[in-house]
């Protein structure tokens, strides 16, 4: 009799832990869903994500959690890997739409990761935030989807103007992979741009997702003879494309996107041949807020490094604080409440600079960006272009 009773208290305590901690939501917690790109081609997408996502993350805790009526609650990301492939991209957004746990997504980072995920964050009506992604089309999908950065019709102008004005550039080319939406978009933008200023388009080549070699491409650009060359192109390409540049004799000027913000390219570039080259971004250390300077220390001190943090760890930083700022806003943990916290803020003030939303796409922040210059090694700040 003593066993059976002992047996019982053994199961109802088990029952007792199982039910705070079902569908792993415990007491007083927040789950959200981190889609990512940890694996894939460009995988440190998803590595500077997470440490963006993690940092924030530590913070809110340490500092009491997030406020909902007098309720003090944790935040409890949850990630999955999307492999920087669109159809996993669907796949774990799906999952996170199925689990009730989740009261909303942070990602994907990638323009064609989002675009693949839109239909079913706005059919499944869970509120979903872009940290990265600049194509002008997700957030156009429904009411749901939100970004915490500028886009690409915004960036691919200001590249254009930059080009024209700045550089003094007359004729122009591009060289972009045409199977990622956000490659399309930049070079698209700025040459429309570009020729509305009185610019000559000389050459628009593309290539496939996973090809090296560029000659063929950048041959057809170099008989053009243009004086700017646009890569709108991730950093672990743009070195490649550089170098068989260079060795076919071009010796105009480069210009990059967003997707040249990371320390990597530097190191990549070992023989300069990106030197006094522009590309725009999304901050930079010689124009930090004083929260983004503490943002960088606290980045160096939590990761042991010596590097400052990259566009993307930033930008999911800051996009975990634009999720609590909502869920306070709602003053309900569930996912209409998000939502609707979502689209009652107008101004947030985030490492990476002033975000003001309420214009024509509900989910897009107007926000300025920074043009910086690759020079002697370092990435060097030159000026802050406003919406």
């Amino acid at each position: 009799m003593k066993k059976r009773f002992f047996g019982m208290v053994i199961l109802v305590g088990i029952m007792s832990i199982a039910a705070l901690y079902a569908g792993g939501q415990a007491e007083n917690t927040i789950e959200f869903g981190v889609n990512y790109e940890l694996t894939g081609g460009f995988p440190i997408i998803g590595t500077s994500a997470k440490e963006g996502v993690a940092l924030a993350v530590e913070e809110i805790n340490a500092a009491g959690g997030v406020k909902v009526g007098d309720t003090m609650y944790t935040l409890v990301p949850k990630y999955l890997d999307n492999g920087f492939n669109e159809s996993e991209a669907a796949v774990v957004t799906q999952k996170f739409a199925d689990d009730d746990d989740i009261v909303a997504i942070i990602g994907p980072n990638d323009s064609a990761m989002c675009l693949a995920s839109a239909q079913i964050v706005n059919a499944q009506k869970i509120p979903t935030i872009t940290p990265w992604a600049t194509n002008i089309d997700i957030t156009k999908t429904g009411d749901y989807f939100f970004r915490a950065c500028f886009t690409d019709d915004f960036q691919g102008a200001i590249l254009a103007k930059y080009a024209y004005d700045k550089e003094g550039s007359r004729t122009a080319a591009s060289l972009y992979d045409k199977s990622n939406p956000y490659n399309v978009g930049i070079a698209t933008i700025f040459a429309k741009t570009f020729e509305e200023l009185g610019g000559k388009i000389a050459e628009m080549q593309t290539y496939s997702a996973g090809d090296t070699d560029f000659n063929a491409q950048l041959t057809r650009i170099i008989n053009k003879k243009p004086d700017i060359l646009i890569l709108p192109n991730f950093y672990e390409e743009v070195v490649n494309q550089a170098s068989q540049a260079r060795k076919l004799g071009y010796a105009g000027k480069f210009i990059g996107s967003d997707t040249w913000g990371d320390s990597s390219i530097l190191d990549a570039d070992t023989e300069g041949l990106l030197n006094n080259a522009v590309w725009v971004g999304h901050y930079h250390v010689d124009i930090a807020s004083p929260s983004a300077l503490k943002f960088i220390d606290s980045y160096k001190k939590k990761f042991g490094t010596s590097k400052v943090p990259n566009d993307i760890v930033a930008l999911n930083y800051d996009t975990v604080y634009l999720l609590k700022q909502a869920i306070e806003n709602g003053n309900k943990v569930d996912r209409a409440s998000v939502q609707k916290g979502l689209s009652m803020i107008k101004k947030f003030e985030g490492v990476t600079g002033s975000m003001q939303f309420g214009g024509a796409i509900l989910g897009d922040p107007l926000k300025s960006a920074v043009m910086i210059q690759i020079k002697d090694g370092a990435f060097k700040f030159l000026t802050i272009e406003k919406p």
